[in-house]
């Protein structure tokens, strides 16, 4: 299940300060332009606004967690104003495999709702700072682009911000999901953490995201299989410097992904 390479990839992109690495070599406009869709402010006080992501025909960039073979993006947010927090609302990825490496991601444009808690919701904010994205075509590359943004008091309702909220993972309940359950078994260097899910079937080519709620933990690609009404997910776990680290089954998170379609499963219990 585990290959040298992918827990070197993995290891060096959990590991990476933020939006440090090479640049994209030419000029990176000619591959992907970034643009902060303003959006509105919602009814709870927060702000909904969105990342416009733009790759030219051919490259893809990728989903918070790319796979083995991808660059997880980093955010920071040096300039921004009046905000406490964000909230990305991921749309649903495709997955892919090149070379035998899983890689879960977007092509051509995406927009990515980001929902801002703000310190003053009766004031303007500002969304500022820096991403670092891989985007990829036959070689991957990390890529820094900068967004500066005001998000006024009022704002309009997006289209393209409301079609990207739309198009999420359904929830658990929402998707018909039973018990979940986590069995946790030692390892030499870590933990191999086997999941059940009661789900029906979300289409022929089901695939999982475990993820632990640390990025200094690596999760490999899940082995899984299905018994009937049960679907299995099973990953090994090892911390980026080797260590030992706890795990607490309610912060895990299990996404189920097939075709155009995901669930989003929150915690699990013990198995």
């Amino acid at each position: 299940m585990m290959t040298r390479f992918s827990l070197s990839l993995a290891a060096l992109c959990a590991t990476l300060p933020v939006l440090t690495g090479p640049a994209l070599a030419g000029p990176a406009d000619d591959v992907v332009t970034l643009e902060v869709l303003p959006g509105w402010r919602t009814n709870d006080g927060s702000h909904m606004a969105g990342l416009h992501i733009s790759l030219a025909p051919g490259w893809k960039t990728y989903w918070r967690v790319p796979g083995d073979g991808g660059i997880p993006p980093r955010f920071a947010w040096d300039g921004s104003e009046n905000w406490d927090d964000v909230d990305f609302h991921w749309p649903v990825p495709k997955v892919s495999y090149i070379n035998d490496l899983r890689s879960i991601g977007y092509e051509g444009t995406v927009v990515v709702p980001v929902e801002v808690a703000l310190g003053d919701a009766s004031a303007p904010a500002r969304l500022a700072g820096q991403v670092q994205i891989g985007v990829c075509e036959e070689i991957c590359v990390p890529v820094l682009l900068t967004f500066d943004a005001e998000l006024p008091t009022g704002g309009r309702r997006d289209p393209a911000i409301i079609a990207a909220l739309i198009d999420r993972p359904q929830t658990a309940a929402e998707a018909g999901v039973g018990a979940v359950r986590c069995s946790i078994a030692p390892l030499a260097d870590g933990l191999q953490v086997t999941a059940s899910i009661t789900m029906p079937p979300l289409g022929n080519d089901e695939a999982v995201v475990i993820e632990t709620g640390d990025q200094q933990v690596w999760v490999s690609e899940p082995d899984t299989w299905r018994d009937g009404g049960t679907l299995f997910a099973q990953s090994d776990m090892i911390h980026v410097n080797g260590g030992g680290f706890a795990l607490d089954r309610s912060d895990m998170r299990i996404t189920v992904l097939a075709g155009t379609q995901a669930v989003d499963i929150e915690g699990c219990a013990a198995g």
